[in-house]
This record gives C-alpha cells, sequence and structure tokens, in this order.
C-alpha cells in the first residue's frame, strides 16, 4: 500500500533524511518509532505531499506521490501533531466544511458528518463549538476529518502528544477501531508503549537512518531476550546462583553480578515455569532469596541497544530542523 524507497532530505545544512526505506502491507499499521528530530515527520510530509524528497521515492497504491501528488492525496488522510480543528465551528460543521472540499454534495456530507461523530463519540458535541471542547476531543475530531473522504491509507503524526494519559488510552482506543476495520496506517511516535501496542511492524529511525524494522518481538529479542533477576540476601553466594543456572543461558550470553544491589541477572530463553524452578534450586542449595523477577525486553530496551541511549533523552535540536524547514518549505494548511 505504501513503498518508500532510498528517501533523502535536507534543509540547509541539516540532513534530515539520508535514505529511508520501508513498506506497508494493506490493512496493517506500521509504527515509525524514533525521538525528536529523528526524520519521523519529515518523512510523513513527503508521503502527503507537503514536501518534495531530495531523491528516492516513495508510492501510494502505486501513485508516485512527486509525480501525480493529486492522485496521491486523493488516497490518504493526515493528522498532524496538532489538531487542524476550526475553533470557531461546531464539531458538525467541522467535518462537513472538509466534506465540501471534497466536493461531496451536501447531503452526504452532512450524512458522512453525523456518522463520523457517532463513531468517535463525539455525538453528545455535535453542535458545540470546538473552542470548548477537550484536548482529547480535539484530536479524535481530527482523525475524524481525516477519515471523511474514506482514504485508503491514515498518515497519523504523534497522534498523542500533549495528550493526558486518559486522553491517550482513550486515542487508543480510536486507533484499534480504525485498525479493526481495515485501514492501512502509517503511525509516527516517540512513544514506545504506543508502537508496541497499535503496530503490527514498527521501522525505527534515528538521526535520518533506518537502524532496525520488524514486529515488536522481533526488536526485543535484538536486546537479548528474557531475563530473570535473582536478588539474595547474602552477597557471599552471588558467584554460586550464577554457576547454578549455566544450562538455561543462550549460547553467547553471560550472567551479570550486581555486588550492592545483591542481585543476579540471567538471561534465558524459556521463562515457562522459571519462579518456582529457581525458587527450588535455591532452596535445594541453601541458598536464600529475597526476590525473583522475569523481565521481558522493552522497546525502550532495544533502542538502547541499538543507539546506545534511552529513546527520550535524544531532543536532537527539533527546533533548529523546524527552523531550517520553516525556510525551505511553505506548509499547506488543513487536510
Amino acid at each position: 500500500m505504501v513503498i518508500v524507497k532510498d528517501l533523502t532530505k535536507r534543509f540547509g545544512e541539516t540532513e534530515a533524511l539520508k535514505g529511508v526505506s520501508f513498506e506497508v502491507e494493506p490493512g496493517t499499521v506500521l509504527g515509525v518509532l524514533g525521538p525528536n528530530g529523528a526524520g519521523k515527520t519529515t518523512t510523513v510530509r513527503i508521503l502527503t505531499t507537503l514536501l518534495k524528497p531530495d531523491s528516492g521515492t516513495a508510492e501510494i497504491e502505486g501513485i508516485d506521490v512527486v509525480k501525480h501528488p493529486a492522485e496521491a492525496r486523493a488516497r490518504i488522510g493526515l493528522t498532524g501533531q496538532y489538531a487542524a480543528v476550526d475553533e470557531r465551528l461546531t464539531g458538525h460543521e467541522n467535518l462537513q466544511l472538509i466534506g465540501r472540499f471534497f466536493h461531496m454534495p451536501k447531503a452526504e456530507a452532512k450524512r458522512r458528518a453525523t456518522e463520523l461523530l457517532d463513531q468517535f463519540r463525539l455525538d453528545q458535541a455535535a453542535d458545540r463549538v470546538v473552542k470548548g471542547y477537550s484536548g482529547g476531543m480535539r484530536r479524535r475530531l481530527d482523525i475524524a476529518m481525516s477519515l471523511i473522504a474514506r482514504p485508503s491509507v491514515l498518515f497519523l503524526d504523534e497522534p498523542t502528544t500533549g495528550l493526558d494519559p486518559r486522553a491517550r488510552l482513550d486515542m487508543w482506543e480510536v486507533i484499534e477501531n480504525l485498525v479493526a476495520e481495515g485501514t492501512t496506517t502509517l503511525l509516527t511516535t516517540q512513544y514506545l508503549e504506543e508502537a508496541e501496542r497499535l503496530a503490527d511492524r514498527i521501522v525505527v529511525i534515528d538521526h535520518g537512518t533506518v537502524i532496525a524494522q520488524g514486529t515488536a518481538t522481533e526488536l526485543k529479542q535484538q536486546s537479548g531476550g528474557e531475563r530473570v533477576e535473582i536478588t539474595l540476601s547474602d552477597a557471599a553466594h552471588l558467584g554460586d546462583v550464577a554457576g547454578l543456572f549455566n544450562g538455561l543461558v543462550p549460547d553467547g550470553a553471560n550472567a551479570a553480578i550486581d555486588s550492592e544491589s545483591l542481585t543476579v541477572t540471567i538471561p534465558i530463553s524459556d521463562t515457562d515455569r522459571i519462579v518456582p524452578t529457581v525458587v527450588r534450586k535455591l532452596d535445594a542449595a541453601g541458598i536464600e532469596l529475597t526476590d525473583v523477577v522475569v523481565r521481558r525486553p522493552t522497546l525502550d530496551d532495544v533502542f538502547f541497544q541499538l543507539t546506545g541511549r534511552p529513546a527520550e533523552s535524544d531532543t536532537e535540536d527539533e527546533s533548529e530542523l523546524d527552523h531550517a524547514m520553516s525556510h525551505s518549505t511553505t506548509e499547506p494548511k488543513g487536510k
């Protein structure tokens, strides 16, 4: 449904994209994960015809977005990082307006607006001026506006940025419902748990380059897999514990001992019934423990393994990139 090959883009001295490539299968969600300034939004702006790449190609349903931008735009919906709603209009009026932009007959635009307001649980606020909407309501309305013409592909560029935890959970539910209905979606996010929950496949971007891609499970395997953490009451037995579980450690992996916290961390390939196994082995050896926990890798672990730092730690001069972009392009307003 979406094919991206070797996209590059430079804004003055800033190289935003350095050969980004990926594909999105029909009816799936691709999560594009990365910190601020990684190149996520630049990629979306190219795919949605708001920017032209310096090189490389991007296609929506086989349509080249650079050569045939109007045809591509007819097949996409876009929700950016900030809700593009008119605060002076009601929710119903916002949706009808977008429908009319798509040359829908007035009656059809009105019917479609009502349908989407019901779908996004905004029917009770349909006739209220949007200025009085909460942040979460605005985001739901914003996505509804992107769906007015039933696009083939929906682009969600960090749709939960700035939302409180409750509104973020509501937005996840909205996106999950869209996916269940078969909407092909490209979701950019800097929230690791968001990508893991919503995406079928994930592309990790850092400094304008794809550094990894796969399912959440495949990516997490790159961080060393699952591990069991055993905390003892006596530091004298730390070395003995590591030796007890040698048979469970995958080839090439090693147990880690932290004498300060009295903890032994053991990489394991199978967590099935591992806790009772640990307890029995230590009891048989006469070693007293205070805690045993199974740790499963997170996408944050993956990012740290790939880059040497947590995803949240990199703010890569987003303001500098935005400044460069503002001097290089004029972005159209609206959808």
